[in-house]
């Protein structure tokens, strides 16, 4: 029996979704849960699995459309065709439904006076690299240029190995250029965000020299042991949930007139990507050990790099870790993550002349590894003191560590 590929939904608000690429052409065999298109959005670009194994009969909207949730993009089984004249939409089943954040993106037209079609997604990598895509031969149907067909070209300047020309400005001063769609979305949620929350900010110093010196001491036992890399993200994110469930409050979030205490913490950690931003998340990761937390961190990273991430693991996150130190910044002050109440904004790990105290009352000016972290809460329901009192117990967390694992 023929079954239904679906444009997917992931998270609230979402309508509508851009296929960028197939994976997979009509006549070409399907396993079920192999990819077979992707889509990008502004969180990430994503494979989508086919939710069933066949024969994949016939392809309903191209590559480059964006199309409603729901709506039919392509037929496992039946009769083998071509592309269809134009879609359908049907109610998603769980059986039929290869289930993705479905966002669109249309980044703005990069230069080309060729007749070559492309994806968004081409578009986009065109633009951040000033390439005029007139220069590259498509090799997909009907001409398109393809992902591969610019990144090879990025990489050798073309079949013919000629040195690139001049690079094709994709704005000039005083021209007025229209926002992508991607960066509207962007734009449209962080203004609700602070439309929504009275966002306050608090930033504590951390001495992080126990951290850094446990870690280099135990790294290489620790991958040999548990098969990751020790970073310093796992340390951070136990010492956040340790605060949470002491101060449940940061963790809670409101709906209506009414506070909403969850019964778990899932912590979003946000993964900068060359063409975006996309925060996985961890479930109920107060259950989790310290070497089952390191493994989790890393494995989202990796799969959100991979396109390899489900709708679900990018959903229902309840406090949110983002990292702008990795840039060299000293600190940053986010922004919430709607619905949540609270985002922990994480400083570059730099060394500090610092005054130390002994026990006996002498000074001294000692070097420390010292790191910056940064509490955006809204104030409508968690007040300056909690905000206070969570960030003191985060960060004796850290500088008195007692935590197994590591």
């Amino acid at each position: 029996m023929p079954t239904d590929v679906v444009m997917p939904q992931m998270g609230e608000s979402i309508t509508e979704g851009t296929i960028t690429k197939w994976l997979k052409q009509p006549g070409e065999r399907v396993e079920r849960d192999e990819p077979i298109f992707e889509i990008t959005t502004d969180k990430v670009d994503a494979e989508i699995p086919a939710p069933a194994a066949g024969i994949l009969s016939s392809i309903l909207v191209e590559a480059g459309k964006t199309v409603s949730i729901n709506t039919v993009v392509a037929i496992i089984g039946g009769e083998v065709g071509a592309v269809a004249e134009a879609p359908k939409t049907v109610a998603a089943t769980p059986a039929a439904t290869a289930v993705v954040s479905a966002n669109t993106t249309s980044p703005a037209a990069v230069k080309s006076d060729g007749p070559n079609l492309s994806s968004p997604l081409v578009r986009r990598i065109a633009q951040e690299n000033n390439l005029d895509l007139s220069r590259v031969t498509g090799t997909g149907a009907g001409g398109r240029i393809t992902k591969d067909d610019v990144m090879k070209f990025l990489g050798g300047y073309g079949a013919e190995n000629t040195a690139p020309t001049t690079p094709v400005a994709v704005s000039i001063p005083g021209e007025l250029v229209p926002m992508t769609k991607m960066r509207s979305i962007i734009a449209q949620r962080m203004v609700e965000s602070k439309h929504t929350s009275a966002h306050v900010h608090t930033i504590f110093k951390v001495d992080m020299t126990r951290i850094v010196r446990m870690r280099n001491r135990h790294k290489a036992e620790f991958e040999s042991r548990h098969g990751v890399k020790l970073t310093y993200m796992p340390f951070i994110t136990s010492a956040a949930i340790a605060a949470l469930r002491k101060f449940p409050i940061v963790n809670a979030n409101l709906e209506g007139d009414s506070i909403r205490y969850h019964a778990h913490i899932n912590i979003g950690i946000a993964v900068a990507l060359e063409w975006g931003l996309i925060v996985p998340v961890i479930k109920n990761s107060e259950t989790l050990s310290f070497p089952e937390l390191a493994r989790s961190v890393a494995d989202l990273a990796a799969r959100a790099r991979s396109k390899k991430l489900m709708p679900d693991e990018v959903a229902g996150g309840t406090f949110t870790l983002t990292n702008s130190g990795i840039f060299g910044e000293v600190i940053g002050l986010p922004i919430i993550n709607q619905p949540q109440s609270a985002i922990l904004g994480i400083g570059a790990l730099t060394k500090e002349p610092v005054v130390i105290t002994a026990a006996d009352g002498t000074e001294s000016i000692a070097i420390r590894s010292i790191q910056h972290f940064s509490l955006g809460f809204d104030h409508r329901i968690i007040d300056g003191a909690d905000a206070g009192k969570f960030m003191a117990e985060f960060k004796s967390a850290l500088e008195n560590w007692q935590h197994g694992g590591a």
